[in-house]
């Protein structure tokens, strides 16, 4: 496996790639490439800008998800530059797992590695999962992760050989005694999180552009949609944690939603559900499962 290190392309340089870079048919052999940027440093602004948006308090500590961002461009990049048999544009987040064993200062010096390990059928297309690792700089490459991050994407209409592989179990449902609160979520909620996130993927930014793909409205990044559901347990989840999310129904812009969670008794303080569902209850947005390593 060849590794690219160096600052990524932006994002909206990778997007534009993405609608001229000829696809290949078929499928690709993983992993093949490792995109590493070494030395990474916090911006405090852009975090301090994205903990309010997401309802995170200012810490030295960063919050569960926040990783996430850091290896996102990296993430892009690989999507674009491996030869994937599908278009970067109209990937839809299916999962994402976030694993930390230990908590990351704002203040460290970070290692953040992307690659990607796995592409499968599915019932709807491909699925492609790509693995985020982040390390202390200091605690140099060949050591396990303080934090690591597994993203699955659905590619809808991509074609690959094999068979279907049965369906994941998802996280559990908070069950009828869970504490409940209301979002409501602007129409623009998406271009103010493309703002601190450096997401510009357009399906959030304007219904033109959603519409483009298939949707009637541009719609809520789906990690927006579970940091703020997992700011919800923040100050109650242990230093070494993983939290497991699904990204069901799109969340169309503008919405009111509603907000569970569920803390369920167990082993090392038990384990803590969330879900985001519409008001009548008729549709899931979101299931997050979260538990002690």
């Amino acid at each position: 496996m060849s590794a690219v290190t160096g600052s990524p392309k932006p994002l909206a340089v990778n997007y534009l790639r993405s609608l001229v870079v000829p696809r290949p048919r078929g499928a690709v052999d993983l992993p093949r490439r490792r995109v590493e940027q070494r030395g990474v440093r916090v911006d405090p602004d852009r975090l301090a800008a994205w903990s309010r948006l997401c309802g995170y308090p200012l810490r030295s500590r960063l919050p569960l998800p926040y990783p996430h961002l850091l290896g996102f461009t990296a993430q892009v990049q690989l999507l674009v530059s491996e030869p994937f048999p599908f278009r970067l544009l109209g990937l839809v987040h299916v999962a994402q797992g976030f694993t930390q064993h230990r908590p990351l200062e704002v203040a460290e010096e970070l290692d953040v590695s992307v690659r990607a390990v796995a592409m499968r059928p599915h019932r709807r297309g491909a699925v492609v999962e790509l693995v985020t690792e982040v390390r202390g700089a200091a605690e140099g490459p060949g050591g396990p992760p303080a934090w690591s991050g597994t993203s699955r994407y659905l590619a809808p209409g991509a074609r690959l050989p094999g068979s279907v592989p049965p369906a994941e179990q998802e996280p559990p449902s908070p069950g009828p005694g869970a504490a409940v609160g209301r979002w409501r979520v602007g129409a623009g909620a998406g271009r103010c999180y493309a703002e601190v996130s450096g997401d510009v993927n357009p399906i959030h930014l304007a219904a033109p552009a959603a519409r483009l793909l298939g949707f009637r409205r541009a719609l809520a990044h789906g990690v927006w949609t579970a940091s703020r559901s997992l700011a919800v347990l923040d100050g109650r989840l242990p230093d070494a944690v993983r939290a497991d999310v699904r990204f069901k129904a799109p969340l169309l812009l503008p919405a009111t939603v509603e907000h569970l969670h569920e803390h369920v008794p167990g082993p090392a303080g038990g384990t803590w559900r969330t879900a985001v569902r519409s008001r009548d209850g008729a549709r899931t947005h979101l299931l997050t499962a979260v538990a002690p390593l």
